[in-house]
């Protein structure tokens, strides 16, 4: 993945969520997450960088669980003609399905986004 594709995804992130300063971005030790141009995103929007040990799977445990999850729901037996095919049809999991409907185990049933709400009206930072 090229260092301005994540860019352009955490742009589009910061910009829809605005987080707060001292948000802490977890990833792997990619090339794309070592760059000069991230690590100088990261420090322009007060974002704390966080990176799992090299190899270490289980450092970014959730993030594994979620490719593991848009694979097995949405993408496996799919081919698509186009690679915007592709992208609309993650962007619609990610956006229609998941985070507004998909409900979690680990958040009490709660999908991301009314999960995120309680956080917000209750005043806890972090989520």
């Amino acid at each position: 993945m090229p260092t301005e594709l994540a860019l352009q995804a955490l742009t589009m992130a910061v910009w829809r969520r605005r987080p707060k300063a001292g948000l802490i971005l977890h990833s792997d030790q990619g090339t794309q997450f070592t760059s000069g141009d991230w690590q100088a995103f990261l420090s322009e929007h007060g974002i704390v960088c966080s990176m799992s040990r090299r190899g270490n799977c289980h450092d970014n445990a959730v993030a594994e669980s979620f490719f593991q999850l848009l694979k097995r729901e949405r993408i496996r037996r799919k081919i698509y003609l186009t690679r915007e095919l592709a992208r609309s049809d993650v962007f619609d999991y990610i956006e229609m399905f998941y985070n507004q409907k998909r409900r979690h185990g680990a958040s009490g049933g709660m999908a991301p986004v009314e999960y995120e709400r309680q956080f917000r009206v209750s005043g806890v930072e972090g989520v």
